[in-house]
Order: structure tokens, then C-alpha cells, then sequence
């Protein structure tokens, strides 16, 4: 007998998919963010410093209560630093020069990655295609020196 998973059911040892923000949501804590942007928290809370744009409010318990203006700020953010190759001091004078409907268009326009996409949030996954790539390497030079050889 064949066993299967449900479709929505992730693989044994693959990463789980990151989780969907609620619709209309007013605040996100630290994690939901972090999780939604594939960043760590010690990277938010320096970018808090560097950029006076970014700025969440805090609780009465002191944590960081995320809106959606400070998610499209995130993620023009890692925009410009991750994928245009802007220094800190470039995308501050980038932002500096920007009105917040400027960055809602920008961050708007940037899709978030998907799962498959990030490696160091599935290892497991990595770890198999890794070494699937490597046997097929390893086969394909055992037959390229069989034909050498002959």
C-alpha cells in the first residue's frame, strides 16, 4: 500500500512555506516581518538606525510593531542593498530623495521570493539537490573517461 500527503503537506525535512500575512492586519511583530522578508532581526534593528524612514512603533511592552508603510520601507530597502548593489550611504540618499507613495510604488513592484527560491531556509532541500547534482556530475565523468579510455 502507497501512502501520500495531502497537497498542502510539506516533504519530510523540507522548510516549511513562510507564512501569509493576514489581510488587513494593522501591526506585525518583529518575527511575522522577519519571516515575511526572509531577513534576521539584529538586520531590521540596524537598518532602524541607519535609515531615519524606517521607525516602527513600540508597544507598551516595549516591542516593535511593524505597519505596512514599514514593510514596503523593508523591502525597497533589501531592494536596493541585496539585488541593486547599493551601499548603506547610496540607498539613504536614494530614500532621502523619495516621498512615501515613491516607495509604495517602488516596493509594491518587487515580488516577494518564494520558498523555493531561498536556499538557507530549506537545508534539507539543499542538501538533496546538492547532492543530486553531484552524482550526476560524478556518472557523467565516469562515462566521459569510459569513452576516453576506449
Amino acid at each position: 500500500m502507497q501512502y501520500s500527503l495531502p497537497l498542502d503537506t510539506p516533504a519530510p525535512g523540507a522548510a516549511p512555506p513562510p507564512p501569509v500575512f493576514e489581510a488587513r492586519k494593522t501591526y506585525y511583530s518583529i518575527g511575522e516581518v522577519c519571516s515575511h522578508t526572509e531577513l534576521e532581526p539584529h538586520v531590521l534593528r540596524y537598518w532602524e538606525s541607519e535609515f531615519p524612514q524606517l521607525r516602527p512603533k513600540k508597544n507598551r511592552a516595549g516591542n516593535r510593531a511593524y505597519r505596512e508603510k514599514d514593510i514596503e520601507v523593508i523591502r525597497f530597502i533589501k531592494q536596493l542593498l541585496y539585488e541593486e548593489k547599493y551601499t548603506i550611504p547610496g540607498a539613504k540618499k536614494k530614500l532621502s530623495g523619495m516621498k512615501d507613495h515613491e516607495i509604495k510604488e517602488h516596493a509594491a513592484a518587487i515580488a516577494p521570493a518564494p520558498a523555493s527560491v531561498a536556499p538557507a531556509l530549506q537545508p534539507a532541500a539543499s542538501a538533496h539537490r546538492d547532492r543530486d547534482i553531484k552524482q550526476i556530475v560524478g556518472e557523467e565523468l565516469k562515462e566521459l573517461l569510459r569513452v576516453l579510455k576506449s
